[in-house]
């Protein structure tokens, strides 16, 4: 069992390489979240915590003890609201001191944060606030009107606060200094539902010991320090910006320049203007920020990226040469808290999503359960203790948890995460993404995955972005069809004579059944808040087939999902 003191803080290193020892007999994490806020508030109360930059470009900076004493008072107006252990806050804020304050305020009441994503539709909130009847919703005020239609159509009760996202002092939300204390490990702390890219989101219950263990995962993972500065640009809504940057900072006593909101244009400079050593990114900002970025601008000299989601080539080359190190792809989930995978300091491959981070138990199997050979695709299970190394479970959908979360009969709690995604293993333990289940296409009887083909048309120079969707055949039963954001200076290029020319690129590189059948030209892809595309918004006419038999009458390989 990890003890919960503050000494750990100084040694991530040490402390992850001793996960990969502990044996599965019970589950070892128990430390709360709120430990390690209280240890880091201890120990490096007269350093940095928040460097705050609103929309408007006004900074504030609050050290540990600062942001210490605003989450007391913050904790109390909550608490003078009726919110205690066990009860539920639902947050409507873009990044703001106000987030970061109630966020931590609930891990220290034992209550739990639902956080939503600011730009979301009434009904899209209700739909939240229904789900989890919270006791108390804060909402910023330019969306109040939003938000109180939200409420009516939830039919819950909801004492609804309104904050401005720029303001540090948080008047509205204050009351008598309350200081918290520790709920344990097993409380919940966050509810945040999933992105929904591909089905409808589910509310993914998160323990405070879930966040200890995201934490100090990922400050091992990128060798991060009390004097290192996390760069935040990501929304706070989303689990990226709570896990890798938010808890792996205060694991270690480290700053955090959380920005109002992403600009690709102003990355470099904010970053290099607040002293940025660390940053995570996805594959979408930074295609951005390549683009908004002048030639000739100097270069960052971050210590360290993470990046998700598939790059070109040249597009890593790129990114790497502004930000001043290379970015190491990783790959988790909200109900994985820490990165899974991740790519070694040293050795690291860019277009694999990395080796089993410290303390993290990955393997891929074949549909019979079996662990497959290198160089053969399988499904991504991740093993772990729910509410600890893994998440809790789903919001009131036992049914659903029991479907994920597959039991290591004999092996003391031990259970495996089924992700949904799919992976190649190579002979040094790399993984390469396959894609989800939902993107493997049946052409003919023969498996293909989409992911391959957009990484394949995304090496074009012309392609900008890129999505493959499976589309109804009449012989082959679906085929891929492809959607395509071209670049800047080709956007005015006769789309047929693209097409032909990406048509030439997928013949040299594809085998037939992944080639496309069409290729629809589009101003943007839809995506989520942080760039994962919506594919399920990503539809096509049938295609009829260019020939009457299929081209292929391979056989499904019995080794893969079907």
């Amino acid at each position: 069992m990890l003890e919960t003191g503050g000494s750990h803080h100084e040694t991530p290193l040490a402390l992850a390489a001793s996960m990969t020892t502990v044996a599965p007999a019970a589950a070892p994490f128990v430390a709360s979240f709120w430990s390690s806020w209280d240890a880091a508030v201890r120990e490096c109360g007269d350093r940095p915590f928040l460097v705050f930059e609103a929309d408007g470009g006004a900074v504030s900076d609050l050290s540990y003890t600062a942001m210490d004493r605003l989450v007391a008072r913050v904790a109390g107006g909550l608490r003078a609201r009726g919110v205690g252990s066990g009860d539920a806050v639902h947050l409507v804020l873009a990044n703001s001191v106000a987030f970061v304050a109630v966020w931590l305020a609930c891990a220290g009441l034992g209550a739990w944060s639902v956080p939503s994503d600011p730009r979301a539709t009434p009904a899209e909130l209700a739909v939240h606030i229904r789900r989890t009847r919270p006791r108390v919703g804060v909402c910023s005020r330019l969306r109040l009107g939003d938000y109180d239609d939200a409420i009516v159509l939830s039919a819950v009760q909801v004492d609804r606060i309104s904050v401005d996202e720029s303001d540090v002092s948080l008047d509205s939300l204050a009351g008598p200094t309350y200081h918290p204390s520790d709920p344990g490990g097993d409380a919940r702390m966050a509810v945040m539902f999933t992105s929904g890219t591909t089905s409808a989101p589910k509310g993914v219950e998160v323990t405070q010991a879930n966040y200890f263990f995201a934490g100090e995962v990922m400050a091992a993972s990128a060798g991060l320090t009390r004097f290192d500065r996390q760069f935040v640009v990501l929304p706070l809504f989303h689990a990226n910006a709570q896990y890798y940057s938010f808890a792996s900072a205060i694991a270690v006593g480290a700053s955090v320049a959380l920005m109002g909101s992403f600009s690709a244009s102003r990355f470099v400079e904010q970053a290099r203007r607040h002293g940025a050593t660390h940053a995570s990114l996805f594959a979408a900002p930074i295609r951005m920020i390549l683009a908004r970025t002048p030639s000739g601008t100097a270069p960052l000299e971050l210590r360290h990226a993470w990046f998700a989601q598939n790059l070109s080539s040249d597009q890593y080359r790129a990114i790497s040469e502004l930000l001043g190190c290379r970015p190491r792809q990783l790959y988790g989930m909200t109900e994985t808290a820490p990165a899974v995978l991740v790519n070694p300091p040293v050795g690291s491959d860019p277009t694999t999503i990395g080796r089993p981070a410290l303390g993290c138990r990955v393997r891929v199997v074949d549909t019979d359960g079996m662990p497959v050979k290198p160089g053969q695709e399988g499904a991504i299970q991740v093993g772990g203790h729910p509410g600890s190394t893994l998440f809790a479970g789903y919001l009131d959908d036992p049914e659903t948890t029991a479907a994920a979360l597959v039991r290591d009969e004999g092996n003391n709690g031990l259970v495996w995460l089924d992700t949904g995604d799919r992976a190649l293993v190579d002979g040094r333990g790399f993984h390469t993404f396959a894609g989800r289940r939902s993107d493997v296409l049946k052409v003919a009887g023969e498996n293909v995955s989409v992911v391959e083909v957009e990484h394949v048309l995304g090496e074009h120079p012309a392609v900008g972005d890129v999505a493959v969707v499976g589309a109804p055949d009449d012989v082959r039963d679906e085929v891929p069809v492809a959607f395509v954001v071209v670049v800047d200076d080709r956007s005015e290029a006769d789309h047929d004579a693209m097409e032909a020319e990406l048509r030439r690129w997928a013949d040299a590189q594809l085998s037939p059944s992944k080639r496309p059948r069409a290729y629809h030209f589009v101003d943007e892809l839809p995506r989520t808040s942080v760039g994962k595309i919506r594919k399920f918004l990503l539809t096509a006419p049938p295609t009829p087939s260019v020939a009457g038999v299929p081209e292929t009458t391979t056989e499904p390989d019995e080794r893969t999902e079907t």
